[in-house]
């Protein structure tokens, strides 16, 4: 046989390792079909164990219908890009159903059926500019028993809750029916008229809520808590009667759940405010279940609240002067949110205002579980010093002394319980729980409302929530768990995609205290400059104005040199502020660009040591 010239050996080498290379390529996507490494910190494209429980709890298939104009994005890249992440979503939900849900994707061009079948199900159209195009992105969930709900916009904006939405679609359509949720509210959380008369959609805790289950407002004092509810929320109890609490603590001894807000100074709640009357602010506005807490051991004082130093969230009480850090309005972190419980690990921060403390009675029977705590630096205050103290929040550290003592701000009470009613009796009446009971109260009721946790925008007609507090998840796990829906819990406080400069962000802080310091020197010497200046220019007594002295033009001239100073101190704080950034973005510019060069250059020279080691070696 006749060897191959030299020449065309390294050839061939190379045409059976293309070969290879395609051959090893097409039998990986047959063997490794759906099979994905993410590395990334928060395994953020992984489906959560929640999800993945309520497909393995499918019992009827399940199809979802994905109505995308895909033509119509042709010119939105970014949004092309954020399209393609849903759909790669909803093809992992599908691929880890075991069959169970299947997934169609439908393009609903103009004047087709699709399209027809799209506004039936009532998807959102958005226009796009002048062309006439129409965008559609919804989706629609519909099951073997003509059962169907629909998304009917997913927008970019709450990408964060794309898997928390898309899983609760789902669990919509795997149960006939839906949780009954029972509530009684002294605030106006629910739809209502504002004071102007035109109609209010309600907070945004309670538009949510009402989605995911059977909402009932009970109104007035109700006597009795029906069979059929599975969780009972208590919102602001304000004097509620002994007939409704003996309601209440009846239900939670059949078995039944309860979620309580009470507060020492609901903010919320203006319903006694006058505009006429200034007295009326005066009006407690505190609420308390005060023979059910009592009989129960739980201990609530509704005249107190909690001052925290180191939580303290600025404010601005005067929209003309500077930010000042509130003691009653405060912002917990991770480090004071219990971390072992579904409703309040993973948050990251939970604002509340004007809160009170919680304590468990010596004699009590039930055992508490703190959910949210204050720090060391904490005191208690009476609500009339608080509320005293509206206009100047400073005053609030005049005699403040931090306790050390962190108090418990939420808490769940759990174990058995007898009631708190004992001279009661009857042919229905539970003396004592049959089955541990679970109790979740909240001392504040302005943790539920929207100016401490959302911000609410429009977009085409459809409300768009930007949350910058995890207050709503904090209540939806509170809800879904004394349901017994743990599964979403999982899906809904995983850890969002967007990570912040944590260097830049403590930098820009240090420095922002550096110039907020001067600045208030600097208006504390203007200040007392223009009341110099008063001084002088008051006419004498015969109304004509007294010549300046020497001395007091001097000083004059001093201070004048002395603004000059602190106002050219101010920029150059500001000029190291943006040096420090600048210098962190251009050390992290340089690691990007030659940092993978270095390793690739270290892990070659690696080798070729190896390599001459080897060589050394067999020499020898």
């Amino acid at each position: 046989m006749k060897a191959l010239p030299r020449r065309s050996v390294p050839l061939l080498a190379l045409a059976l390792l293309a070969l290879a290379f395609v051959a090893l390529v097409a039998l990986s996507s047959v063997l490794l079909r759906g099979a994905r490494v993410d590395l990334t910190d928060k395994q953020l494209y992984t489906l959560s164990e929640g999800t993945r429980n309520i497909l393995g709890r499918l019992e009827e298939p399940v199809q979802l219908k994905l109505y995308y104009s895909e033509h119509a994005t042709r010119d939105l890249q970014q949004f092309r890009v954020f399209a393609t992440r849903v759909r790669e979503l909803l093809e992992e939900i599908a691929a880890r159903s075991n069959g169970k849900l299947t997934l169609e994707v439908i393009d609903p061009e103009p004047f087709s059926e699709a399209e027809d079948q799209a506004a039936a199900y009532g998807l959102q159209a958005v226009p796009l500019g002048s062309t006439g195009d129409k965008l559609y992105f919804g989706l629609v969930g519909v099951n073997s028993t003509d059962g169907e709900t629909a998304m009917p916009f997913i927008q970019p904006d709450k990408e964060a809750f794309l898997e928390y939405d898309v899983a609760k679609l789902v669990s919509t359509l795997s149960v006939d029916t839906k949780p009954v949720l029972a509530v009684i509210s002294g605030l106006p959380t629910g739809p209502s008229m504002d004071p102007t008369g035109r109609p209010s959609a309600g907070w945004v805790i309670d538009r949510q809520i009402s989605e995911l289950f059977e909402m009932r407002r009970l109104q007035g004092a109700p006597t009795s808590i029906a069979d059929d509810v599975d969780l009972l929320m208590l919102i602001h109890p304000k004097d509620i009667p002994e007939d409704t609490q003996y309601a209440i603590d009846q239900f939670v001894l059949r078995g039944g759940r309860l979620l309580v807000f009470v507060d020492p100074d609901s903010e919320a709640d203006q319903s006694a405010i006058d505009p006429l009357d200034p007295l009326s602010r005066d009006i407690p506005r505190s609420s308390d279940l005060p023979t059910l807490f009592r009989g129960w051991g739980i201990e609530f004082d509704p005249t107190r609240l909690v001052l925290d130093d180191k939580h303290a969230l600025q404010v601005q009480p005067d929209p003309n002067g500077p930010p000042v850090r509130h003691l009653a309005v405060l912002g917990l972190g991770k480090d004071t949110l219990n971390q072992d419980d579904v409703v309040s690990a993973e948050l990251q921060t939970v604002h509340f205002s004007s809160v009170g403390a919680l304590g468990l009675a010596r004699e009590a029977t039930l055992a508490m579980e703190p959910l949210a705590q204050s720090s060391g630096a904490s005191a208690m205050a009476d609500v009339a010093a608080v509320r005293d103290a509206v206009a100047d929040p400073a005053r609030l550290r005049e005699g403040f002394s931090p306790t050390g003592e962190a108090y418990v701000l939420a808490a769940r009470f759990t174990g058995a319980l007898k009631t708190a009613f004992p001279d009661r009796s009857g042919k229905d009446h539970v003396a004592a729980s049959q089955s541990p009971v679970n109790v979740i109260v909240v001392a504040d009721t302005d943790v539920l409302s929207d100016r401490l946790w959302v911000q609410v925008n429009d977009f085409l007609g459809q409300p768009v929530y930007n949350a910058f507090a995890n207050n709503g998840d904090f209540v939806f796990n509170a809800v879904d768990n004394l349901v017994g829906n743990a599964d979403l819990i999982s899906v809904r406080t995983r850890a969002a995609s967007a990570r912040p400069f944590e260097r830049v962000a403590a930098l820009r802080r240090s420095a922002e205290e550096r110039y907020r310091s001067t600045e208030q020197q600097l208006q504390t010497e203007l200040d007392a400059l223009e009341q110099q200046l008063t001084a002088l220019q008051q006419p004498g007594a015969d109304g004509q104005a007294q010549a300046l002295s020497a001395q007091q033009q001097a000083e004059i001239l001093r201070f004048q040199d002395e603004k000059l100073r602190m106002r050219k101190e101010l920029r150059d704080v500001q000029h190291r502020l943006n040096a420090d950034i600048e210098d962190l973005g251009q050390r992290l510019k340089l690691l990007n660009i030659l940092g993978m060069p270095a390793l690739v250059v270290l892990v070659a020279l690696l080798v070729a040591w190896r390599r001459w080691s080897r060589r050394r070696v067999a020499v020898a």
